[in-house]
């Protein structure tokens, strides 16, 4: 009776296979998703001059040239042309410059302190009216 007592205890002890084989198959479908989905992902990128390039040059001063000005203040208010607007009003009034200015590229002066997503809603409302470029004047 103790043979068979320990023998049992024995195969108890003892690690059962564990399988993986569904671990891994969930892990390549993940892997193919990603690799399916990441060419779809739109990156906005924005190309910076040579700094070399720079150095020797006087500081570049942006005239606010275009017709189409906004500024977005340390408050996230956003201006347009000088006018208070809000982030809902701001796609129709793009669509009638942009009717009126076809050739126009539009100039953000965005406050380092306000809000990345300030931003973003800007940037959308450009492309809903129409634009295709943004000139984005950063300052010092």
């Amino acid at each position: 009776m103790r043979r068979k007592a320990s023998s049992f205890l024995r195969e108890e002890l003892q690690d059962p296979n564990i399988n993986l084989t569904p671990l891994i198959d969930i892990i390549f479908v993940v892997l193919i998703i990603f690799i399916v989905i990441a060419p779809m992902v739109e990156i906005d990128r924005v190309e910076l001059p040579v700094a070399s390039l720079l150095e020797h040059k006087q500081p570049h001063f942006v005239q606010e040239s275009s017709p189409v000005i906004i500024h977005v203040r340390e408050d996230n208010s956003i201006w347009l042309n000088t006018l208070p607007v809000l982030i809902q009003d701001l796609p129709p009034l793009l669509k009638s410059i942009k009717e009126k200015y076809p050739a126009a590229t539009p100039q953000l002066f965005h406050d380092k302190k306000a809000a990345f997503g300030t931003y973003q809603s800007i940037k959308n409302a450009l492309e809903v009216s129409g634009f295709q470029e943004l000139d984005i004047v950063l300052q010092p």
